[in-house]
């Protein structure tokens, strides 16, 4: 897989994740529930629970700047570009990870909307550590 290839994967992921953030903050500020295609209220539950927000800012707002990160290391060519998308990928992993334990452990209920996020994000943490391999391997072409 070429380095252009791995940058476009990557923008089509991460706009992915912002359609997605994006209509989650919106719900969440709404104060509307979530469409599930699972069913069972896992969402909603979630959605509800005071680990929505962290500070005062709704859990989807901080993906959404997560995702926003992602689309512009995708875009900027060379090594910065790579380290950058490295470091959002690896730290919304690791996000993702406690947003998860908490699911599982706390919260009592899944939400696909998490899942789904979560799921992105560790292609997108994948595709970035093939992007710093190309970076470092052929600085040259973007």
């Amino acid at each position: 897989m070429s380095e252009r290839s791995t940058r476009v994967l990557l923008v089509v992921l991460a706009v992915v994740g912002l359609l997605m953030s994006a209509y989650l903050t919106w719900i969440h500020l709404r104060g509307v529930a979530p469409i599930c295609l699972a069913g069972g209220g896992g969402c909603e539950t979630v959605q509800a629970s005071r680990y929505a927000e962290i500070l005062g800012v709704p859990v989807a707002t901080l993906r959404l700047a997560g995702y926003a990160g992602l689309l512009l290391s995708a875009l900027l060519r060379g090594e910065g570009g790579a380290l950058l998308g490295l470091f959002i990928a690896l730290v919304s992993v690791l996000f993702s990870a406690y947003l998860t334990w908490l699911e599982l452990f706390v919260i009592h209920a899944i939400c696909q909307w998490c899942v789904t996020s979560a799921i992105l994000m560790t292609a997108s943490l994948l595709l970035t550590v093939v992007r710093v391999r190309h970076s470092r391997v052929e600085p040259s072409k973007g």
